[in-house]
């Protein structure tokens, strides 16, 4: 397995977003809940913050030359940096400033994500309203500034956590739809035209080497996740919801377990609701056991392939709830790494 791709040993982390709007109890939560060795510490997105902390308006924030405001539809493009653009990275800023404070002497792997071009341009609007992906050339400016932020951005990190192993994770919800001209216009009646699969998957080639030789993945909690694209694209890893997963995906399982690609498998439900699933680590990741048997690979290979997750972002979860999910994947990472048969 390249270093690229290589994480911890059957490693537990977070999608991204946390319940509430401290930023210190954030940080506390993420470092606190993989000490040890335990998983893999996050940058923490508080979203319930407002425009500006949702992952879009964060992603914005990052941008190079290229800024965004609120309308009620959503963020849309501007010709300068104002309130919204402004607050997005006042916000990371807190953000970042609370990871440092918990991070002091840390070594090892820790990750930060932004939205990546694919979504980003689904969810960005143009000056008269219709979304940035009905535009080649404002998918590759989009492309360009968003990379030359990231770099900025992991600099940034690397600064702050000089011990750390960064990983750059891009999040990619959009993605399927963006293949399968899925993407509905701003009124609703039309949907955009299917972008090119050599276009899209050369895109992500270049964001995620923006990584250089650090670990990458991308991340989509929507069904349907074209993991043979995303393997050529470059990730390390791909990370997505295991509820999700149907037969006619397992070939492509396989296949990229098989090349090396790492799967982040969100296995803990992301809800209070749910509460009762976080009783049983063992449980939790007895169909991966179960995948992996019938896929015919090495169980000997979990402890190098899998990374457990929660199947989405936490940010509708209690502060509580939260912090019990990301403890309860460590264990079930633990359980899968004692019995992986």
């Amino acid at each position: 397995m390249s270093e690229k791709s290589k994480f911890s040993v059957c490693a537990a982390t977070g999608i991204g977003s946390m319940p509430g709007g401290d930023a210190r109890e954030a940080a506390k939560t993420v470092t606190g809940s993989f000490a040890d060795g335990q998983g893999m510490p996050y940058l923490a997105e508080l979203p319930a913050r407002g425009p500006g902390a949702d992952m879009i308006g964060r992603t914005v924030g990052l941008l190079v030359e290229m800024y965004g405001h609120v309308e009620p539809s959503g963020w849309r493009i501007s010709d300068r940096p104002g309130r919204d653009t402004r607050r997005a990275r006042s916000w990371l800023g807190e953000d970042l400033d609370a990871l440092e404070e918990f991070t002091q002497g840390y070594e090892g792997l820790l990750k930060v994500q932004a939205v990546g071009p694919w979504t980003l341009a689904a969810a960005l609007e143009l000056r008269g309203g219709e979304a940035m992906l009905g535009d080649p050339g404002a998918c590759r400016d989009l492309a360009g500034s968003l990379a030359e932020g990231l770099r900025s951005h992991l600099a940034e990190v690397r600064r702050r956590v000089p011990g750390a192993d960064v990983v750059l994770q891009l999040d990619e919800p959009s993605l399927t739809a963006v293949l399968l001209g899925r993407v509905r216009s701003a009124s609703g009646y039309r949907t955009y035209r299917a972008v090119d699969r050599q276009v899209v998957e050369g895109t992500l080639r270049e964001l995620l080497a923006v990584n250089g030789e650090g670990p990458t993945v991308v991340h989509s909690c929507a069904p349907e996740v074209p993991f043979a694209l995303l393997r050529r694209a470059g990730a390390g890893a791909v990370s997505f919801d295991f509820s999700l997963l149907t037969e006619r995906e397992e070939e492509a399982i396989g296949e990229a377990v098989e090349g090396g690609t790492q799967l982040f498998l969100g296995v803990v439900p992301g809800a209070d609701a749910a509460s009762a699933a976080l009783s049983d680590p063992g449980g939790s990741v007895m169909g991966v056991r179960t995948l992996w048997n019938r896929l015919g690979l090495d169980p000997g290979t979990l402890t190098e392939s899998v990374v457990i997750t929660p199947a989405c972002g936490l940010a509708g979860a209690s502060p509580a709830y939260a912090r019990a999910a990301l403890a309860h994947c460590a264990r079930a990472a633990r359980s899968l790494a004692d019995n992986p048969e």
